[in-house]
């Protein structure tokens, strides 16, 4: 059952919900959250991408909340959780100790940082309380290789503020400073760069604390530059329906038109341009001004000149033509979200959560595809998937929130990307992940399996969220 509360099962101190900047405008008081699951990489070098399944309310030796990430390997027949290791912060090589609402596992990204030819797997630690204060945060790099995921170190913060790692990015386009990891916090947002080395050494850190606290950050080559480029997404704002969105580089990030609360980026209409896409699932807090009834998707096209400071963006909602359902109040379309080609045109097509969709049940939850585009509307063809969906495992239940968590990868190896799909709140918020065979058209729901937090190991009874808690924090 959902409670519109943290990931912890309770309201975060008003007192820690302050800007992070004094010259910020005032932030709605809102519990913490972070908001991004990584994409399956291949940890082990053994050609299968490996599925990346966090856990931040697991228990851990008796450390409720602790966290955990469990990492189920890919093979020719797909995910299997007898396959599977689980990471915590008392397993060997990893830094820190399991304690109580520690959170590890909050936020994760996926990248082949030091360039060896392992994935590497970025994890956030948010509520961890360190020399710098209390839910100071922390954000750890375990290092691929031959063996998995065996060794890790830390990506320091130099702040004193509170919640570092609320969300993570990373992004490879080459070796040295064309290799990133950006950091979401209270006290904005922290980039490092290239060349990473296992450990522990990396090239530059850059602090960002120009806006207020950053909710949700992403990275993107949007003028085929060669070279990541930063977008940090406020938490809520007074006057807006979410936060405000910045594009970087770092210290010289500028403000867009729009506003939301989860960034992603992918080619949407495959010109060799990365685009921006941005859910913002609140309500309009100014009626035609902002936001939209039942929620949002924002989409900035990339170009030679990057984004325009003034671009408008496109809008995408259940009312547009060709998305399945209709704008409801407490949808919170927009409340999850992914960009990745999944039927191999060359296009990446946009993967947006509803976790409060009413599908029949209250707040059951739902996943819709909107297809990339190379000319004209987006929104034809679009479709989607909820846990009433022919084929797909178990059936939806009132607060079950399917569609928490979106990702995108090819466990298998046969060019036809899965769809992994999570419900928070679902058999008393243990949560569970849906993984979707990737089809000629796309995913399908005929043959889908659904992995619950038993399946892999966590004899908890409520609270293990397994897949993530992605915004449903701040929902």
């Amino acid at each position: 059952m959902v409670n519109r509360c943290d990931w912890r099962g309770g309201w975060r101190s008003g007192a820690l919900l302050i800007a992070a900047v004094v010259s910020a405008p005032l932030l709605s008081a809102t519990p913490a959250a972070a908001v991004h699951g990584a994409v399956p990489g291949d940890f082990n070098g053994d050609g299968y991408r490996d599925a990346v399944l966090p856990a931040p309310g697991a228990n851990v030796a008796g450390k409720a909340g602790a966290g955990a990430v469990v990492v189920l390997y890919g093979s020719k027949s797909g995910l299997s959780t007898s396959r599977r290791a689980t990471i915590t912060q008392n397993s060997a090589g990893v830094p820190g100790a399991a304690e109580t609402d520690d959170g590890f596992g909050a936020a994760t990204a996926t990248a082949d940082l030091n360039r060896d030819g392992y994935a590497d797997l970025v994890v956030s630690t948010p509520y961890e309380d360190t020399p710098r204060g209390r839910d100071a945060g922390m954000v750890t790099v375990l290092w691929g290789g031959k063996k998995g995921l065996t060794s890790g170190t830390d990506l320091p913060a130099t702040t004193a503020g509170s919640y570092y790692g609320l969300d993570v990015a990373a992004l490879s386009t080459g070796p040295g400073v064309k290799t990133e990891v950006l950091v979401a916090g209270y006290e904005g947002a922290m980039s490092f760069t290239g060349p990473f080395s296992s450990n522990g050494g990396y090239g530059r850190a850059l602090e960002y604390r120009e806006t207020a606290s950053v909710g949700s950050v992403a990275l993107g080559d949007f003028n085929k530059g060669g070279f990541p480029e930063e977008v940090a997404v406020t938490v809520r704002l007074s006057g807006l329906s979410g936060g405000a969105v910045y594009i970087g580089p770092v210290f010289e990030a500028e403000q867009r038109r729009g506003n939301g609360l989860i960034a992603a980026t992918g080619d949407v209409n495959g010109d060799g341009y990365t685009d921006l896409v941005v859910g913002d699932p609140d309500e309009p807090d100014k009626a035609g001004v902002d936001g939209a009834l039942g929620g949002r998707v924002l989409l900035w096209y990339g170009s030679a000149h990057g984004i325009a400071r003034d671009a408008e963006p496109v809008q995408l909602t259940q009312d547009t033509p060709g998305v399945p359902g209709a704008g409801e109040r407490g949808d919170e379309f927009g409340g999850a979200l992914t960009v990745a080609d999944l039927n191999r045109d060359g296009l990446a097509d946009i993967v947006v959560g509803a976790p409060l969709e009413d599908t029949g049940r209250r707040n059951a939850g739902q996943v819709t595809v909107i297809p990339g585009r190379r000319t004209g509307a987006l929104g034809g063809g679009a479709y989607a998937f909820t846990q009433n969906t022919a084929n797909i495992p178990d059936a939806d239940e009132s607060e079950d929130a399917f569609g928490s968590t979106v990702a995108v990868g090819d466990i298998n190896k046969d060019g036809k990307p899965e769809l992994l799909i999570s419900a928070a709140e679902e058999n008393f918020s243990t949560g569970a992940v849906w993984v979707l065979p990737g089809g000629t058209g796309g995913p399908t729901a005929k043959g889908s399996q659904v992995i619950t937090a038993a399946s892999v190991g966590f004899p908890q009874k409520e609270n293990t969220r397994l897949g993530g808690y992605g915004l449903l924090g701040v929902l």
